[in-house]
Parts: structure tokens; sequence; C-alpha cells
């Protein structure tokens, strides 16, 4: 076993570091984990002033009460603002090249328990049969946390994430309260980037964050490519994190939300699945653009068809397509059993959406059992 991991905080943006770094860093100081630890950030739009706080931050690291941290960190600058994905992946692959086995993304806004880094370590080395994705292979590509809301210890963030047949995206059992021992099936749709560990085998076959979705969804997407090409996505239910969550609610936030949707299920979804959804695309489509114009991001909406009126866009695409499609192992028939006909946003609330998830629930059911590829 490779006891080398690192862990890697998301991207520091300006005086974001201020508002949460400290506390998190303090919290991986004191970690149990037996192995060698080192910490990975990137610094979007690099100024002396951001690069100096990271610094001042980080060189006061020191080993916890088990793990050795030899060479503490080591910071990227990034001229510009790169978004979530590259700013990751700038790290990812310096972590992979130095031989680290796992690494580990932990969004700065985060608070580790100390035995965290230990348990999804375990978990990640860990044979969990389960079906039916066993006869793909049993690697596990990605172990997430157990998420909990920082100003409500007991209150649940994620327990994984769920993609509905549509491409949205949502953290399960948000708000809902954590009864231990962990009773549901380990197995998670995708893992999200606020509390993961991917394994190198599992990147090094599958790739990382596709930097062209810039921020959101790109978990959903590595996670989606994960499971075909046969590596599991799992909950560590043990591993706690405590994340100080905040729903964005600038309108960027909807034209990436939106965008990196439909780039999700053209990427990764069989063309027959692709055909049988279209009816229900197209019916979400309309009822979108309703709630986008009463929303306040109608424009964004427009900027999300102009991005898909463009030739050079669907290059990238068709590109990406047939390297998501190289790696399937595994039939959508068997990964759709972790996607749901329900949409749940709870910052949006479940009342203006019940109408619509009676529908596409009832068009999932239908179709779901007609997928066999």
């Amino acid at each position: 076993m490779n006891k080398k991991v690192a862990i890697i905080i998301s991207p520091n943006y300006k005086d974001y570091a201020k508002k949460y770094l400290a506390e998190c860093v303090n919290s991986i100081k004191r970690q149990d984990y037996a192995g060698e630890i080192k910490i990975f950030i990137a610094d979007n739009e690099s100024t002396e002033e951001s690069y100096g706080y990271l610094k001042k931050i980080l060189d006061e690291i020191d080993c916890g009460s088990g793990a050795t941290m030899t060479n503490a960190y080591e910071i990227v600058r990034n001229k510009n603002n790169d978004g979530f994905a590259k700013g990751n992946n700038d790290c990812l692959k310096l972590a992979m090249a130095q031989g680290f086995g796992r690494v580990i993304l932990f969004n700065m806004d985060t608070v580790l328990a100390p035995d965290c880094v230990r348990k999804m370590a375990e978990i990640a080395e860990a044979e969990i049969p389960l079906t039916p994705f066993d006869k793909g292979g049993n690697a596990i590509g990605a172990v997430q946390a157990r998420i909990m809301l920082y100003d409500d210890k007991d209150k649940i963030n994620s327990l994984g994430n769920v993609t509905h047949f549509l491409g949205f995206g949502y953290a399960d059992s948000y708000g809902g309260k954590y009864n231990p021992p962990y009773q549901g099936d380990n197995n998670i749709c995708y893992p999200s980037g606020a509390a993961v560990l991917f394994t190198k085998e599992a990147l090094a076959k599958v790739g990382l964050f596709d930097e062209e979705f810039w921020m959101y969804n790109e978990d959903q997407d590595l996670g989606w490519r994960l499971w075909l090409a046969g590596f599991k996505c799992v909950l560590a239910p043990d591993a706690a994190v405590y994340h100080k969550y905040e729903f964005a609610r600038s309108v960027k936030k909807y034209y990436f939300l939106d965008r990196n949707r439909d780039l999700a299920m053209l990427k990764n979804y069989h063309w027959a699945t692709l055909l049988l959804i279209f009816p229900a695309f197209l019916i979400m489509e309309i009822g979108l653009m309703f709630f986008a114009a009463r929303g306040g991001w109608f424009k964004e909406k427009i900027k999300v068809y102009r991005y898909f009126l463009n030739l050079k866009n669907w290059r990238y695409i068709r590109r990406a397509r047939k390297q998501a499609q190289a790696l399937r192992r595994i039939k959508d028939k068997d990964i759709i059993k972790l996607f749901s006909g329900k949409i749940w946003y709870q910052e949006i609330g479940d009342g203006r959406l019940k109408i619509a998830n009676i529908i596409f629930g009832a068009y999932w059911r239908i179709i779901r059992v007609l997928i066999r590829w």
C-alpha cells in the first residue's frame, strides 16, 4: 500500500484564504493518519499579497499525531483565475508526478475530524462487494467523506451526490439528521469535490477534471467517467468533514450549472440513451426558460444556447465524448440504477418542483426499463 497522501485544498482566489484557510489547515495538522501527507494549493490570479498569506498559514504546519509532513506544502501560482477544475488539476498533476498514490480534495471552507484522512484511506484500500458493478472490476476509484454542515453538525450536507437523468446534480440527504451507524448503500452516484479521495490508478485511467467545465459539475463528470471505466465511487460514512456551506446565488452560477449538466450528458451517456431522454429534455428546457426569466438569469440561459450554437464547442464535445466512451466497461443500464427521476434543490424547495417531479419521475420509470445497453 502506498501510504503517501496528497491533500489538495481547493484553489484560492483573492481573499478567500483569509476567510477559511487557517481553520482548514489546523484540522489537517490534527490528522492521526500514519503515512506521509503533503498539502498542495493553487493560488488563482495570484498576487504577492495572496501568495504571502498562503505561505504564512502553511509555514505553520507541523506533524499531526501520526502523520509525517516533510516538505509539507507546495503552492501553484496562476496568473489568471483559472477556475476550480484547472486549479485542482494543476495540483493533481504535481502530486501524481511526485508519487502520491492517494490524493484527497478538500474545499477550503471545510474542517476535518481528526481521523478523517485515515478513515478515507482505509475505505480506499477495502474491497466492498457491491453489485451490479463488480463485473466491471472491484477497484475503488473515489471515496467521499461524510460531509456535514459546519453550523449544525448533526445535519448532513452530502452523503454522496445524485444525478438526475436530465443531468441535474444534487447532494444526497441534504439537511437530514445523521444517525449512526450508516445503513445506506456505500455506492454513490458521484462524489462531491468538497471532500473526496481519488486513487492515482483511477485518475491515470480516466483523466482529471474536464477544464472546460471551469466550475460546477466537474465532479459529476469525473465520477461518471469512473463508473464507465469500472471503478467504484463510494462513501466513507465514518470519515466526517464539516462544511461551511453557503449557496452562491450569483447568476453566473446558473450558467455553469445549466451548461455543464448538458456537457456531462453529451459526454457520458450512450447515444441511444440520449435519444430516449430527448423528449423529456425538450420539455424541461421550456420550463427552464420560464424559470430563468422568473429567477433573473434569463440572459445566462441564452448564453448557454449560444455556447451550443458555436461549432468550435462542438469540436470539443465530439473529442471529449470519444474519450469518455472509449473508457466504457459498464453499461448505462447498470450506471443509471444510481440515477434519479426526482430533482431536489434544497435552496429552491420541493414545492415548486412537485409537479415536475411527478411528470419526469413517471417518464424515467418508463424509459429506464428500456435501456438495455
